[in-house]
């Protein structure tokens, strides 16, 4: 079977049975409907806030969503085309399992987060990225640190680390992303981008396909964190043929619109002011413009990641994600490997409570923190 692929960049599988069925076996009755409305970051994090970081070109600004005042900092790093706020309801279950700080971050041309070269994606930078976002918020004595980083960011997490980004760090942990399976899995990225939809009608209908396409699979999660992969663009009404009706709510470019849009743009100038237009959703990020990237964030990675000299946790969503270097450092014991089999590649999301036990039980048994009192592990 043919694997999908996220510009997480690892494989995506296939909604497990019981899950989310094809669009023939999703008639529900009255009643049942499922709500695919968008939920606000406010529920699941305190605080969120704009930091603002020096460079040469001038000052790039970072969000970052919070929550906690004591403990150790946990620092959250999306995958690519993600968001801080993928990481929202697993923060809403981290926070009540152990005494912890959270921090997620929308990284350089992600979410929310401005920067002026959003175009340079190159591992280096992005560690670079973290370290001054840590700088900003801490100053010279930075908290005890965990970094947490899923896909695309379980690299930059890596990366960070052996670079010694961040003096204060604790431990690493790194979700789905293996250097073979995500080397392997480059060759066939563009190909998964180019059969996502373009555009969506709302972001109902994004959160609708999100879940039902198995990208996502957990309803909660999505309707969160779609919001920080899609964002509102206007389309005139010449356009609306685009638009489709479909279950999945996917509205299909069509690429030989220009002309037509051409002829019609002269005459409908001067109502321009009265037409209302009609709002759709598309990326925030153009990942297939990022691939001379892709080689840097991975080539590499599992040596670097079994030099970093600090309690290391290693989450997969199947064994067969661990390449040969992996496998012998697993067996000398260098870090510290958990499968949690029925997820998808956004193993956070799709099980938040799993990812949360494996990394309280982590972090606890290296006495990095303490679970909540109260709290039944």
């Amino acid at each position: 079977m043919e694997k999908q692929l996220h510009l997480n960049l690892l494989p995506s599988r296939p909604p497990m049975a019981g899950g989310f069925q094809s669009s023939s076996k999703m008639k529900m009755g009255p009643g049942r409907k499922r709500d695919f409305s968008p939920l606000s970051w406010s529920q699941y994090f305190e605080t969120m806030e704009d930091v603002e970081v020096e460079n040469e070109n001038g000052k790039d600004i970072f969000r970052v969503y919070c929550s906690g005042a004591h403990g150790p900092v946990l620092l959250l790093l999306h995958g690519g085309g993600h968001s801080a706020l993928s990481w929202a309801v697993f923060t809403a279950v981290i926070f009540s399992r152990i005494n912890c700080r959270v921090v997620a971050m929308d990284l350089r041309a992600h979410g929310d987060t401005k920067v002026k070269n959003p175009d340079d994606l190159s591992a280096d930078t992005m560690a670079k990225d973290i370290g001054k976002v840590v700088e900003v918020l801490y100053g010279e004595n930075p908290p005890p640190i965990m970094v947490i980083g899923h896909s695309m960011g379980g690299a930059i997490a890596v990366h960070t680390a052996a670079a010694n980004l961040i003096p204060s760090l604790l431990g690493l942990c790194v979700i789905d992303v293996v250097e073979g399976t995500a080397m392997d899995a480059l060759n066939s990225m563009q190909n998964f981008l180019r059969s996502r939809p373009k555009t969506f009608k709302s972001l109902e209908n994004a959160i609708e396909w999100s879940v039902k396409s198995g990208q996502i699979r957990n309803m909660e999660s999505a309707r969160v964190s779609m919001g920080g992969q899609v964002k509102k663009c206007e389309q005139s009404p010449s356009r609306s043929p685009a638009v489709s009706n479909s279950i999945a709510g996917i509205i299909e470019e069509e690429e030989d619109e220009e002309v037509e849009e051409e002829s019609n743009k002269k005459r409908m100038k001067e109502d321009d002011q009265e037409i209302k237009k009609e709002s759709i959703f598309t990326w925030r990020v153009e990942l297939s413009k990022t691939e001379k990237y892709w080689d840097g964030w991975f080539r590499g990675l599992s040596a670097l990641f079994l030099t970093c000299p600090v309690p290391k946790l290693l989450l997969l969503a199947g064994v067969d994600r661990l390449d040969k270097d992996l496998t012998i450092g697993q067996m000398q014991g260098k870090f510290q490997m958990q499968v949690l089999p029925q997820c998808g590649h956004a193993v956070h999301e799709d099980a938040p409570e799993k990812v949360a036990d494996a990394l309280a039980t982590f972090m606890v048994r290296h006495k990095f923190t303490d679970f909540k009192e109260g709290y039944l592990c």
